[in-house]
């Protein structure tokens, strides 16, 4: 026991809803932890207030939480971002990857940019018929050095991503690359736009669905998974 009232949980659980955009299911088949993943990945600057943003100082901790409470049986992370901070968007994917709890990802609105591998971070991955994935080259804001040692640095960093979603997904590195580099779909910009058919039709998506077909995979996960028994 943690020594609080039924009503002063719910209290708790309401606050980290309203500040991190998580909740926990309690009268469920198993005890679901919902994480989302909106607006724009905030990394190592604070962007305007103005902006929708997740900041990757709340995900991390909360994702620590997760994998070892015994009582939080699965991860369910609800998707709608725009981009962002492409480290701490890659920092954030790379820990969802190496969870042993049980994780499904569903895609809705859109999973731009940075938020292709954080979709593809799950154990499994599903999307909406109506949502989107923006992949392009990876972009920098702020001052830029006209150095080769810049473009060393681009080319290094879109590699760590380009490996990071081939290997979390069914997508071919030369299909992956071949959209990022696209100069026909996108106007003053290279990059492709891939609808949720589409995205799981070339592998990078595990399957079209939605919320009901996403809390049914992860409730498969579960009943197979070993962290059950920890």
């Amino acid at each position: 026991m943690n020594g609080k009232t039924v009503t002063e949980e719910k209290i708790d659980e309401a606050k980290l809803a309203a500040e991190n955009g998580q909740s926990i299911s309690q009268n469920s088949k198993h005890l679901i932890h919902c994480l989302t993943v909106i607006g724009q990945i905030e990394g190592h600057y604070v962007l305007a207030e103005q902006n929708k943003t997740t900041k990757y100082e709340h995900i991390i901790p909360a994702l620590v939480a997760i994998e070892q409470d015994r009582s939080v049986e699965g991860l369910l992370i609800i998707l709608n971002t725009v981009g962002g901070d492409v480290e701490a968007g890659l920092a954030i994917a790379e820990l969802i990857a190496g969870m042993k709890t049980p994780t499904v990802s569903l895609v809705v609105g859109g999973g731009h940019s940075i938020g292709v591998p954080l979709a593809v971070s799950a154990k499994h991955s599903f999307i909406v018929p109506s949502a989107s994935m923006t992949i392009h080259p990876v972009r920098m804001n702020g001052t830029v050095l006209g150095v080769p040692q810049t473009l060393a640095y681009f080319d290094k960093m879109q590699d760590r991503i380009i490996n990071f979603v081939t290997s979390n997904s069914n997508v071919s590195e030369n299909d992956f690359r071949s959209l990022m580099l696209n100069t026909q779909e996108l106007v003053l910009d290279v990059g492709s736009v891939l609808e949720g058919n589409k995205a799981v039709e070339i592998g990078l998506i595990d399957e079209l669905g939605g919320l009901s077909d996403a809390m049914e995979c992860l409730y498969n996960l579960i009943e197979n998974s070993e962290k059950r028994y920890i």
